[in-house]
C-alpha cells in the first residue's frame, strides 16, 4: 500500500500567542510606543491613568490596522471601492496619491498620460 500525503491547516502557524501575526505585532509596538510618549507627556500633567488609557487606545488602534480588512459599506464609497483589503494597505496608498499631488498616472498606447483626480470616483 502507497502513502498519502494529507493537506493539514496551517493557518494558525505563523500566530505568535494565538492572536498576532508579525505584521500586527509589528503595528501594536509602533501603536503602542505612541501611546507611551502620549503617555509620559500625561504623567507630567498629573495625569498618569489617563495616559495608560491613552497608550492602551493607540495599540488597539495599531493592532486594527495591522490585523483588519475594510469592510464592504454600501454607503461608503470608498469602503465599497476597497472592501476586503487590508486597512494598511489602502492608507499606504492615500499617502501615496497625496504625496503625488492628488494625480493618476495612466499608461495609454504606449505612453504615460497624467490625468488629474478631482472626484472620489
Amino acid at each position: 500500500m502507497g502513502t498519502y500525503n494529507l493537506p493539514r491547516d496551517v493557518k494558525g502557524e505563523g500566530r505568535i500567542l494565538f492572536i498576532f501575526t508579525a505584521k500586527s505585532l509589528i503595528y501594536t509596538a509602533v501603536g503602542g510606543g505612541i501611546g507611551l510618549l502620549v503617555n509620559l507627556l500625561l504623567q507630567m500633567c498629573g495625569l498618569g491613568f489617563a495616559g495608560i488609557v491613552v497608550a492602551i487606545i493607540f495599540a488597539f488602534i495599531g493592532f486594527s490596522i495591522g490585523t483588519f480588512k475594510v469592510p464592504n459599506i454600501t454607503g461608503i464609497s470608498w469602503a465599497a471601492k476597497n472592501a476586503g483589503e487590508n486597512i494598511d494597505d489602502v492608507i499606504k496608498r492615500a499617502i501615496k496619491f497625496k504625496q503625488k499631488g492628488n494625480r493618476i498616472y495612466v499608461l495609454k498606447e504606449g505612453k504615460k498620460v497624467k490625468e488629474e483626480r478631482t472626484d472620489d470616483k
